[in-house]
């Protein structure tokens, strides 16, 4: 979805991450950088990160970009 990082010139010298995509059954997929650790206790009351989960942080340029291939929501 969107650019990819080396367009979006957000590799840090590497190919690869960060990507945002949609996948065959309709999720979507992020990579990013693992800032759980970071951010657990920063989390707003109505927010958990479950044991099977981790929160990945990708630039605002990065989502940004995707916009267009995002759906709007469903009422």
């Amino acid at each position: 979805m969107g650019k990819s990082a080396r367009e979006l010139g957000k590799t840090g010298g590497r190919d690869g991450c960060p990507d945002i995509w949609q996948l065959d059954n309709g999720d979507i997929a992020v990579i990013g950088r693992d800032l759980t650790d970071a951010y657990r206790a920063k989390l707003p009351e109505d927010a958990s990160i479950a044991p099977d989960e981790r929160l990945a942080v990708i630039p605002g340029a990065t989502l940004s970009a995707a916009k267009p291939d995002i759906p709007d929501a469903r009422a």
